[in-house]
């Protein structure tokens, strides 16, 4: 028996970017001594077959899984008419009411963090890796999870008001910063739009004949942006609802199909069968014993500690899931994002050991030649498997399935950038109702927000004076001619004229938020459009997933520790963040190209070279640290933090953001029932409030971090390589998982 752990894994390769595994995998299998060896390949390769032509694929994606989510999506907006009166709010389209339940906030994150690759690569891996890849994929992405919802509670609690994160951005350090973050959060979106579009373009050209580029695109494009041109993000939350569970439904079928229906290898004692075939085959040298049956494994661990890496900055930086954070209330945004790490993880560790351990099964049996490598790297072994065992109707779920997943990231993806878009670009920099400079000001008069008896705005504030000027408008909550004017409203909503507000304090700001909801969907129309030219580009380029996926994300890796210091740090400084982000970026870049020169063709030979495994570690590398470092330093020698005060003074600028007919405490009165209408809770008695939000975010992180980090791994390491009774729990076990998963959607 070969010792474990191999001399060769240092820190030095835990930490090597493997995302691009075409290198390592070759499709050479030989089996132990005692096991009946492969037939050998006449050059022949199976392959995935296509089972629609255009005309059956655009009726299914488009009238089928297109229409249904449309009609979702007018069953919304109904409710949100007829029910809220809230269908036309700027605000609603982007936070779906401020008040979604737990479990939708669970079923919406764990779908939309569902990209292909979570349903096709965890195969691939399992194929290179043995048992321990499909765990170690999963696990480096349900950290990240784990982790988001500490985050994101101490973000909801300071900023309740804030629609985007980049919000928080400009209230502290203003529109220098504000435009540097803008880039990178849509050049964010960009990568992972990116990523989808290639994904999808991939499997519907090896579903569909005849399916060339354009066509990819556009279906994919108007799935993207249909339903969420008509409801906005709340149509996302239910529309994910449904996806979600046509996943574990289609999952569920494949689990059945090939364990217990008898048909996946022709016995009904298919887990002992599995186990055996799997056990013949000579697994990676690194690997315990060169056995595929192991967690002990240096190929799926240095796969997890550099995908923790890789994933980080997708799960802080992307407006997608800031958005679903902040369309919950604290305590249902955390109980719904850590339920959603465990539906998340069911689906990818379940559905890639399945597959993955099935083809190998299927290999070592002489069932099947092998797939062609290419076709391996693009996640093919899913829709491949998924046709062995159930045909023509295993290629309907598998594409079913995964075109789901992108449907439900990609809308996400749609909404992220329309939001940006609209409250940060257009709303903040190109056509503001009233430049008044900061949060601090009222909107509406230009004003000091008003003092309030009730707040700590103005606590050991020594710079005010009885001469400052402050904002005396009234509340809209208490105005009487704003009430008229809703009601005149309501009663003419269906004569589609432009509404005339009489309020003199309100009905400007009115009038000006109408204009930016016509906004808000015409921005939505054009982002969706604009992915057919995104998209044709990226084809023409080469530029395929995995090329994004190493290289792409070293681009948005320098906005991650500034974004996490700017929400954490009172003395986090705009100069920081700026030096920090910029110098980090141009780092990435320049140290990715000064290793990739170094390599066989050097520059010329851009896109191999980039690629490679030292030049993005390189990249990632400086990009990351170069950042971290020079953020916190610029931020030390230039804060103005000394006290307490000053400390609560920075805190409260991004309290104050706000919409001034729509205020956010209106979404808390259940919380604060003492207060009187229209007004503030202080952060003290916020933070109070949702003092269990942050316990449970707390408690349940390092809960789910000890199991996820600690115990599952310490309990599968203590087994080296698994016997037949060890390998029967840890499958049965995953398949509970998912059953379960499915019974909480």
């Amino acid at each position: 028996m070969a010792s474990w752990p191999p001399s060769s894994l240092t820190a030095c390769s835990i930490v090597v970017i493997t995302l691009g595994l075409a290198s390592s995998c070759n499709a050479t299998y030989n089996t132990r001594e005692g096991c009946s060896p492969i037939a050998p390949s006449n050059g022949s390769f199976s392959q995935v077959y296509p089972v629609l032509s255009k005309n059956q694929a655009t009726a299914l994606l488009l009238l089928g899984f297109g229409g249904f989510s449309v009609l979702l999506a007018f069953l919304y907006v109904g409710i949100r008419k007829h029910v809220f009166h809230d269908a036309n709010s700027l605000d609603t389209a982007f936070d779906a009411g401020g008040n979604v339940s737990t479990s939708l906030t669970a079923v919406t994150v764990a779908s939309q963090l569902l990209w292909p690759g979570d349903l096709l690569q965890g195969a691939t891996v399992t194929i290179k890796n043995g048992i321990a890849g499909a765990f170690w994929y999963t696990t480096c992405a349900v950290i990240n999870m784990i982790l988001f919802p500490v985050l994101s509670v101490q973000f909801k609690t300071r900023a309740p008001g804030a629609k985007t994160f980049l919000q928080v951005i400009y209230a502290r350090f203003g529109r220098t910063a504000h435009l540097v973050f803008c880039f990178f959060a849509l050049l964010m979106n960009l990568m992972v739009t990116t990523c989808l579009l290639t994904a999808s373009v991939a499997l519907l050209q090896a579903l569909v004949k005849d399916a060339n580029v354009e066509y990819c695109v556009m279906i994919m494009a108007t799935l993207f942006g249909s339903y969420s041109f008509i409801g906005g993000l709340g149509s996302t939350f239910y529309v994910s609802y449904f996806n979600a569970a046509i996943i574990f439904i289609c999952l569920i079928s494949f689990i059945v199909t090939m364990f217990y229906s008898g048909e996946g290898f022709g016995t009904s004692n298919s887990i002992d069968f599995l186990y055996k075939r799997v056990s013949c085959l000579v697994g990676p040298s690194t690997n315990e014993d060169g056995s595929f049956i192991t967690f002990w494994s240096e190929g799926a661990i240095i796969w997890a500690v550099q995908g923790y890496f890789a994933t980080a900055s997708i799960t802080f930086c992307d407006q997608a899931s800031w958005q679903s954070r902040i369309a919950a209330k604290p305590v249902q945004g955390v109980l719904g994002f850590l339920a959603a790490t465990y539906m998340w993880f069911a689906i990818p560790s379940t559905i890639g050991t399945t597959m993955g351990l099935g083809y190998l099964a299927m290999l070592s049996n002489n069932d099947t030649l092998p797939l062609e490598n290419p076709d391996i790297d693009s996640g093919l072994v899913v829709v491949f498997m998924a046709q062995r065992l159930l045909g023509t109707v295993g290629s309907y779920m598998a594409l079913t399935m995964i075109i789901m997943a992108v449907m439900s990231s990609g809308s996400g993806e749609v909404m992220a950038i329309s939001s940006i878009i609209v409250y940060d670009i257009y709303q903040t920099h190109l056509k503001p109702y009233k430049d008044v400079g900061n949060s601090r000001r009222c909107i509406l008069c230009g004003e000091q927000k008003s003092k309030d008896s009730h707040s700590e705005t103005q606590l050991n504030d020594h710079h005010s004076s009885s001469t400052n000027k402050y904002c005396e408008c009234p509340k809209a909550s208490n105005c009487e001619l704003c009430e008229k004017d809703l009601i005149r409203l309501r009663e003419h909503a269906n004569d589609n004229k432009q509404c005339v507000y009489n309020c003199p304090h309100h009905g400007d700001y009115r009038a000006y938020l109408d204009s930016m909801a016509v906004f808000k969907s015409w921005c939505i129309l054009w982002v969706t459009i604009s992915l057919l030219p995104v998209g044709l580009i990226v084809m023409v380029s080469g530029v395929d997933l995995n090329y994004v996926t190493l290289c792409g994300f070293i681009l948005t890796t320098p906005s991650f520790p500034p974004l996490l210091l700017s929400i954490l740090w009172s003395k986090t400084t705009g100069k920081g963040v700026i030096f920090g982000s910029l110098c980090g970026f141009a780092s990435g870049i320049i140290a990715n190209l000064s290793v990739a020169s170094t390599f066989d063709g050097g520059l010329g030979k851009f896109l191999a070279n980039t690629a490679e495994n030292y030049a993005v570690l390189s990249g990632s590398c400086a990009a990351f640290g170069i950042s971290l470092i020079l953020t916190i330093v610029v931020s030390l020698f230039t804060n103005e933090i000394k006290s307490e005060t000053d400390e609560f003074k920075e805190w409260q600028k991004v309290r104050e953001i706000d919409n001034p007919l729509r205020p956010w405490n209106e979404i808390y009165q259940n919380e604060f029932p003492d207060l009187a209408k229209g007004q503030k809770p202080t952060y003290k008695e916020l933070d109070q409030v949702f003092r269990k939000a942050k316990l449970t975010a707390y408690v349940g992180g390092a809960v789910s971090l000890l199991l996820f980090i600690v115990v599952i791994p310490g309990i599968m390491a203590s087994m080296h390589v698994l016997e037949i009774d060890q390998f029967r729990v840890w499958i049965t076990v995953l398949q509970m998982d998912s059953v379960e998963g499915t019974g909480a959607t």
